[in-house]
């Protein structure tokens, strides 16, 4: 070792899990760009999966055709948190992954076993990958995903908190309706049988209703090097 430098750690892995409107993306990303780790949103991949089978009128009612063409498409993420990209067969969908179309459709392709299977398989490839770790988001990481995480993460919040913050994001969104569809989403992510929405029995749970990001990044961030110094 030269100038006295400290044998370098191993990667550190952090799964940040948790429902919609808890600030795990905003979180997630702020907290990589800090510690200098990848970033990686796997929420960002299911929807990407389901914009390219809506792009490509595939019946999203029918588990079957899912399931059929869930290894198709090529999905590219990029895990730099000042800049994420993600991109399906070289079309930057940043934007279009995003819409109402989208967002209402996941669910229901995500819980295709044969969709989880392949977008786990992207996730761990990249996490196993990241020669300076990364911060992992998402709602089945520490239990799914990527069960030997070193640091895990729960993130929760009530509903009312939830809604307020999603339809500030979605701007001038209707709070109640919001909140009934964010209702919606937990049941049908916690209901599925496939990798459900739950957290990790060895997961730090961190309630943000009360919390500005800022605090909540900053006990993230405390969490992330409490675990990198062997605490």
């Amino acid at each position: 070792m030269e100038n006295g430098a400290a044998p370098t750690a191993k990667p550190l892995i952090v799964a940040i899990d948790g429902p919609s409107g808890t600030g795990k993306s905003s979180t997630s990303k702020a907290v990589a760009a800090q510690l200098g780790l990848s970033y990686l949103d796997t929420g960002a991949q299911y929807r990407a999966i389901t914009w390219w089978m809506v792009d490509n009128g595939i019946d999203l009612a029918d588990p079957v055709a899912i399931a059929d063409v869930a290894g198709k498409p090529e999905i590219i993420s990029g895990t730099d948190p000042s800049a994420p990209t993600i991109t399906v067969d070289g079309v930057d969908v940043a934007g279009p992954i995003r819409t109402q179309e989208v967002t209402s459709k996941v669910s229901a392709v995500s819980a295709v076993p044969e969709v989880r299977a392949r977008i786990t398989e992207l996730q761990r490839t990249l996490a196993t990958g990241a020669e300076k770790g990364i911060v992992v988001e998402g709602r089945d990481i520490g239990t799914t995903v990527l069960p030997d995480a070193d640091l895990k993460i729960f993130l929760t919040a009530s509903a009312e908190a939830r809604a307020a913050r999603r339809s500030g994001e979605l701007k001038g969104a209707d709070v109640q309706a919001t909140r009934e569809a964010l209702i919606k989403r937990d049941a049908a992510d916690s209901s599925r049988k496939t990798s459900p929405l739950a957290k990790a029995g060895d997961a730090v749970e961190v309630d943000t209703t009360e919390l500005t990001l800022a605090q909540v990044i900053e006990c993230v961030v405390t969490l992330v090097e409490e675990k990198r110094a062997g605490k």
